[in-house]
């Protein structure tokens, strides 16, 4: 699915779904480190932006974005819609970031 659609729409202009093949997640769960924690409360008494946690945060996020295109890939579906993240601490300082949306296959409008 590399070249694979991915929306948070429930469809693609110019498209048709085909067929359904489910719902597809991707989940990581991420701890802050001691230093990561140490350095972000610097930057938080500076003020501003605090990078550590931007950082963490989007790596969380594409990592379970590619996990949920591999778990797409893995149905044979070439797009996924209606896609979602969520997130939620389980312990403290460890946090699950979920990504999901429905695995379809598309085709174009017109096309045999």
């Amino acid at each position: 699915m590399k070249n694979a659609f991915v929306t948070t729409a429930f469809g693609f202009e110019g498209y048709r779904v085909a067929e359904s093949l489910g719902v597809v997640r991707g989940i990581t769960v991420r701890s802050r480190s001691i230093i990561g924690n140490v350095v972000a409360m610097f930057e938080a008494i500076i003020g501003g932006r605090i990078s550590m946690y931007t950082e963490l945060c989007e790596r969380s996020r594409l990592e379970a974005y590619d996990l949920m295109r591999t778990h797409a890939m893995e149905l044979g579906a070439n797009a996924v819609i209606g896609m979602r993240y969520d997130a939620n601490e389980v312990a403290a300082g460890i946090t699950e970031v979920l990504c999901y949306g429905t695995a379809v296959r598309i085709e174009k409008i017109g096309q045999p």
